[in-house]
């Protein structure tokens, strides 16, 4: 959710979910675990399962604030997953409040993926990064995490990469993708960022720009160009053709033609 409060007030209530929340302008004042507690622009919310709370503007303009309610099954599968099918210990979550920059920036990369139409793998790993910052970041024992090293990394990130070779336009889960590089999800993910410099998801995406690209190229309208490449819609490809290369897709276009 993201929403924009001024005199809203909630009444006292509990998730049966982990709530993580970042407040992005003003500040808000709730009462949770027998405390007061503020969360100003830029700062972390944390709530474990059952943690009642209320809330309310702590400033006159309100605030602005987006937050995410995850399961504690999916919580424990994502840990589980990083420590190479050991049975995690539930993170638990000492402090309401956090002032730390890099959950914040992970939480609201999470947020945007789960709102925009960023693809099952893109949402995936943000999915990952999040719980996993959150976990070995705030809560009061970090989890246990095993990666891949030395030539298995290697590996694992090439055959990754040639899975996405191979079908660049075909949707794929990050369980997939990990299945067929012959590890979990997470050691891929580190073992791919480490090889390759990206995620699995922006080297997916840069595949689906060059085909989009070259097709452009050929003349194919922009937003049968989007459909043909994966992109939700032209608008989707605009937005990231630019970012990537600088102009628009309709400028490349006229200079290639």
């Amino acid at each position: 959710m993201h929403a924009h409060f001024h005199d809203h007030v909630y009444a006292p209530h509990s998730h049966d979910t982990y709530s993580f929340g970042t407040t992005d302008e003003g500040a808000q004042r709730f009462r949770c675990r027998g405390a007061d507690h503020t969360s100003a622009a830029g700062m972390v919310m944390a709530f474990n399962p059952d943690d009642a709370h209320d809330g309310r503007a702590a400033v006159e303009l309100g605030y602005h604030y987006r937050i995410v309610h995850i399961g504690p099954s999916v919580v424990s599968g994502i840990l589980a997953d990083a420590a190479d099918g050991r049975s995690p210990a539930m993170p638990l979550f000492a402090r309401p409040v956090l002032s730390d920059p890099w959950l914040a920036r992970a939480l609201t990369r999470l947020h945007v993926a789960l709102l925009a139409p960023a693809g099952a793998l893109a949402r995936d790993e943000a999915l990952t990064e999040a719980v996993l910052a959150m976990a070995g970041r705030g809560a009061t024992r970090a989890p246990r995490v095993r990666a891949l090293a030395g030539g298995g990394q290697r590996r694992a990130a090439r055959r990754a990469r040639t899975a996405l070779d191979e079908a660049p336009l075909t949707p794929v889960s990050a369980q997939r993708l990990a299945s067929a590089a012959g590890c979990s999800r997470f050691a891929l993910y580190r073992a791919f960022r480490a090889e390759y410099g990206m995620a699995p998801s922006d080297y997916q995406r840069l595949l689906r720009l060059r085909r989009a690209r070259a097709l452009l190229a050929d003349g194919v309208p922009l937003a049968e160009a989007a459909t043909a490449t994966g992109f939700v819609d032209q608008a989707h490809l605009h937005r990231w053709f630019k970012r990537s290369y600088g102009i628009t897709p309709g400028t490349y276009q006229r200079a290639a033609s």
